[in-house]
């Protein structure tokens, strides 16, 4: 296997094209900023992913083009600024990629991912958890926090350590309501979240990706406890909690599922 070391234009390049061209022509184009360009950019982004949860591979094609149209945006615009070059941002990528994967170019051997990454960071005298991005959802960014220190060996050997730190967190919790205190239950249950967190990470799938499945298996099937209500005639507003719980139950008995979320 040999490390592909040609820059070669292709076909992507195009989409820089496009958006010089745009920044010619057109005034509002031209008349944006890297800074005006970020609400597109995240929307884009947001767009891409609803498109991969939906398997819509039409879908994906389209939004992916939105988003690369968004990427050359900010370079077009780094470009005219003279802050950056194309080929200074694939340079980057290119010499990154290298350096996290030293056993595909000869430059060593494998190496775990966050440990390469530990061992940049005290290269160059920055902290384990500096350069996080700001704007992270908080339930990234924890998951983000956790691969870090995990990097150093700050981590459980395994998932059962994790879920004994959510059963003692819990019962936190559990302390917390009794006692009424707000302050203490606010920061009982982020701590509660935070190792859910952990958990879902050393179990092996991503706490973005779980919550993500958990909140449309709930929307599908409060969507379908609205059908059957109205099938019989029950008022969702007006009937007790035990009628809709019995609808609820119903309808996963029917699915053969259980687990489902309930408020």
């Amino acid at each position: 296997m040999t490390w592909p070391e040609e820059r070669r234009a292709g076909v992507l390049d195009r989409a820089l094209e496009v958006v010089a061209f745009l920044r010619e022509h057109c005034p509002w184009d031209a008349a944006q900023t890297p800074r005006s360009l970020i609400p597109y950019l995240l929307e884009e982004t947001h767009e891409v992913v609803d498109a991969i949860r939906a398997d819509d591979p039409r879908a994906l094609e389209g939004e992916l083009g939105d988003l690369l149209l968004h990427l050359a945006f900010q370079i077009i615009v780094g470009e005219e600024a003279e802050r950056f070059t194309r080929e200074s941002v694939v340079a980057r990528m290119e010499d990154k990629m290298k350096r996290r994967h030293p056993h595909l170019c000869g430059l060593g051997s494998r190496e775990d991912w966050e440990a390469l990454k530990v061992r940049e960071r005290e290269k160059d005298d920055i902290r384990i958890l500096d350069g996080l991005a700001r704007g992270l959802d908080p339930l990234l960014k924890a998951h983000r926090i956790q691969e870090r220190v995990s990097g150093v060996g700050f981590d459980w050997s395994d998932a059962g350590g994790a879920w004994n730190k959510v059963a003692e967190e819990l019962e936190e919790v559990r302390v917390a309501l009794e006692t009424g205190d707000e302050d203490a239950l606010e920061e009982e249950l982020g701590d509660l979240l935070f190792a859910v967190v952990n958990l879902t990470r050393l179990a092996g799938t991503h706490p973005d990706t779980a919550l993500d499945r958990a909140n449309r298996k709930f929307h599908r099937r409060f969507e379908e406890l609205e059908d059957l209500a109205r099938e019989r005639g029950i008022s969702l507003r007006e009937a007790s909690l035990e009628v809709l719980d019995e609808l609820w139950e119903e309808l996963k008995g029917k699915k053969g599922e259980a687990g489902d979320p309930k408020p």
